[in-house]
């Protein structure tokens, strides 16, 4: 089990382990904004009582070790802007984030996410940090290739995006690992049992 900060500080951010005091910030600023949940797995919250109850469980998962979220502010102000989360099996951690539309394209969520990930390569435990997002959401998959992640393929039909199809669609996988990787037999060496 790892035991993650409470916050990390970027350059223009301060990630902090959410409370319920966030709600309204949440509720207003990503979590009930279709546009910005468009590619989420998850339906916007239609009121504050969601946004809450996503915040208990939050903290019940942090409690439990299982899932670990902070929460975006821009340093100075307690605001919540978005926030990134992380989960960690085994020797691998996959990673998830969302930003309030009033904030794209500022590199924000860039800073953030390469924080964690900083972190995350840094746990003895951990080897691979992984993420996946729907094919057609390239600000995402700017973010992670920015972030210095890999492209691994395409997960076919691998999750239901129910914002934009009740099916599940295609996503990009991306991973960044630690450590040396291992060295790949030639294709005909394995065929012949060398």
């Amino acid at each position: 089990m790892i035991h993650p900060p409470e916050t990390f500080a970027t350059e223009r951010l301060l990630l902090r382990r959410p409370t319920l005091a966030d709600a309204q910030a949440i509720f207003e600023e990503y979590a009930g904004d279709p546009e910005v949940t468009k590619f989420l797995a998850w339906h916007p919250h239609r009121n504050i009582e969601d946004t809450r109850a996503f915040l208990a469980k939050a903290e019940s998962q942090w409690q439990s070790g299982r899932r670990f979220a902070w929460a975006l502010t821009q340093r100075g102000t307690e605001h919540v802007i978005g926030m990134v989360g992380c989960g960690v099996r085994a020797w691998q951690a996959d990673l998830g984030y969302v930003l309030g539309r009033n904030f794209w394209g500022q590199s924000l969520m860039l800073e953030a996410v390469a924080e964690v990930i900083g972190w995350l390569l840094e746990q003895p435990s951990v080897f691979r940090v992984w993420a996946v997002c729907d094919t057609e959401h390239r600000a995402s998959a700017r973010v992670l290739e920015k972030a210095g992640m890999q492209r691994e393929g395409v997960l076919r039909r691998f999750m239901v995006h129910p914002n934009i199809s009740s099916e599940p669609r295609d996503c990009l996988c991306y991973s960044r690992v630690r450590g040396a990787a291992v060295p790949q037999m030639p294709l005909q060496d394995v065929t012949r049992g060398r």
